[in-house]
């Protein structure tokens, strides 16, 4: 199954509920959230930056991580997100080597 990386900002609002009931809201969201569409959470965690929590899911295709993305969204708790789908190193060479035969008939505009 595709590997994604999903990240998200929590509101103020979100943050705050947080911290009347403190508890890993990563954890949890993130496994049921994949296990409703048939695939696993590899991993999930707190971070700094412009974002506030990182999970790596492991679901059955692009459909079923955007179903993810989007009832989260839908959930008011976000203010960001970003999802980046992941490859493995097979992939980037296979990708690399298709590569070849784009750039032999791809011509830029000029």
């Amino acid at each position: 199954m595709p590997h994604y990386m999903y990240q998200a900002a929590y509101t103020g609002e979100s943050w705050a509920a947080q911290l009347k009931n403190p508890q890993n809201r990563v954890e949890t969201v993130g496994r049921q959230a994949c296990e409703a569409v048939g695939g696993k959470m590899v991993g999930g965690w707190y971070c700094f930056g412009d974002y506030d929590i990182v999970l790596v899911v492991d679901v059955p295709d692009n459909a079923s991580m955007s179903a993810i993305a989007l009832a989260i969204a839908a959930g008011g708790a976000v203010k960001a997100s970003k999802t980046t789908v992941l490859m493995t190193g097979t992939e980037c060479v296979n990708a690399m080597k298709k590569a070849d035969a784009v750039a032999k008939t791809y011509k830029p505009a000029r």
